[in-house]
């Protein structure tokens, strides 16, 4: 039995990743943070890690970057694995998160989709594949109120992309002031945001008289709630390192 705080626990996704728990026979939920205390099942909801009634054997956040120091400085001091589900974090606070990996077992990824993580996977493939002799765009939708553009899945893509070229792609997020024709070395990334759409993404591989797009489309966010339970699950007895859906897939 895994037992399982959640930071975000009033928030859309914490509910979520309620929902998801309490389907299952081999975790629970023992306690949930949140700046808004207001208890809507049989677990406490605090304010703080700090005020955590009860040690949890791993925590899975889906909050905001502005919790991420709470949470480091609790797991850190406890040693309390942590699944990070949240996107949009400075580069500093990403490093802050390497460095906490040091020490405890640490999940990021910037999608908890087991079908995005394989979509990086054949997208990763067909770059290697097609080379450059094809052109490759990235299409991201979201609803209306995501903050962060391009989302960190496009970049998880992006980047897993570019591993296969060395590094040598230059990533172009906008091109309306640009008066020149598409470099060889881009990716475009694009994003749009409207209405409730969950999550929609799209790698293109456009080449002379033909195009290949991969595709993942989210419809609802339990997907993402079921990645991180799982996480949760095979985190609980890892060691200290950074891990990643990738991982997970191949255990």
């Amino acid at each position: 039995m895994t037992n399982i705080a959640i930071c975000g626990a009033n928030g859309k996704m914490g509910k979520n990743v309620y929902n998801c728990i309490a389907d299952r026979d081999d975790c629970k939920v023992v306690a949930g943070i949140d700046i808004f205390t207001k208890e809507y099942a049989d677990f406490p909801i605090v304010a703080s890690p700090a005020e955590l009634p009860v040690k949890p054997d791993v925590i899975i956040d889906f909050s905001n970057p502005a919790s991420l120091d709470g949470l480091l400085t609790y797991c850190l001091s406890t040693g309390t694995p942590l699944v990070i589900a949240s996107t949009g974090y400075s580069d500093e606070q990403i490093a802050k998160i390497k460095s906490a990996a040091e020490q405890i077992p640490v999940f990021f990824t910037f999608n908890m989709s087991v079908g995005i993580n394989l979509l990086v996977n054949l997208a990763k493939k067909a770059a290697e594949v097609l080379g450059d002799r094809f052109d490759i765009e990235i299409v991201e939708k979201h609803h209306n109120q995501k903050i962060d553009a391009p989302s960190g899945t496009a970049i998880m893509l992006a980047n897993a992309i570019n591993e296969t070229f060395d590094n040598s792609k230059q990533y172009v997020y906008d091109r309306h002031s640009r008066r020149q024709k598409r470099e060889k070395s881009e990716i475009g990334m694009h994003s749009i945001r409207g209405g409730t759409i969950v999550g929609e993404h799209d790698v293109i591989f456009a080449g002379n008289d033909e195009v290949i797009t991969l595709s993942h489309s989210a419809a609802s966010k339990m997907v993402f709630a079921e990645g991180s339970v799982k996480a949760a699950i095979y985190l609980k007895d890892q060691p200290a390192g950074m891990y990643d859906m990738q991982m997970l897939l191949k255990d």
